[in-house]
């Protein structure tokens, strides 16, 4: 799942309008903002394997402290108190918290049984939407076009910022996705995790840049 996730955050900005997308975005993405590190680092393992299913070619072969079920909850807590510490609003702290949840519910959904419970833990779990390439771009595409609809639905441009800032990354975004599916695999593990944390965070931040340049109608 890629696109996807973004979607719950653009979505989501109907349900805590004050809340910054770029805040929206990183606790939506939490746990593969925290996997390219972890990569990078030596403490998670992922490998390249075209055709391990139709649609992806990775093989993440443990990925416990960012993607086990535990951890992510885990994750999720400290993102909802810290932001909570910083806003005092309940509500708003609790969505980003179950943002951050809601992204191994949806990688459960796509992946191939790969996801732990928990650090250790022996099982692994997912339902392999990704065996379908058209199941899964229907899904993800469907969300994505929903989500999109429903924030610039909400919202309305301030300035040109907002009135360009946002739609080229959703085109930035879709590039991604695009390029993921069709374009040839990485060249290697750690070029793969350097990618991922540049193609990570980038959207956070323009995501943030772009939100401060629109409003939520009824309030500008």
């Amino acid at each position: 799942m890629f696109i996807g996730h973004y979607a719950l955050a653009l979505a989501a900005k109907r349900a805590t309008p004050r809340t910054s997308l770029g805040v929206l975005f990183g606790a939506t993405q939490l746990p593969d903002l925290v996997w390219p590190a972890c990569v990078l680092l030596g403490w998670e393992r992922v490998a390249i394997v075209p055709g391990i299913t139709a649609f992806n070619p990775l093989e993440f072969s443990s990925y416990p402290w960012s993607h086990s079920l535990l951890m992510v909850a885990a994750w999720g807590a400290l993102a909802g108190i810290l932001f909570y510490a910083w806003v005092k609003e309940l509500g708003a702290a609790a969505i980003v918290g179950l943002l951050a949840v809601s992204h191994w519910v949806l990688d459960w959904v796509t992946h191939r049984p790969d996801l732990p419970l928990w650090p250790g833990h022996a099982g692994r779990y997912g339902l392999g939407l990704w065996n379908s390439v058209a199941g899964t771009m229907a899904v993800e595409g469907g969300m994505f076009v929903a989500g999109v609809w429903l924030y610039f639905g909400g919202t309305n441009a301030n300035d040109r910022s907002g009135r360009y800032g946002m739609p080229a990354l959703i085109l930035l975004l879709s590039g991604f996705y695009l390029a993921d599916r069709f374009g040839p695999p990485p060249p290697s593990e750690q070029a793969l995790g350097w990618f991922a944390l540049v193609g990570g965070w980038l959207p956070v931040g323009w995501a943030a840049w772009a939100d401060r340049h629109r409003s939520v109608r009824g309030t500008n």
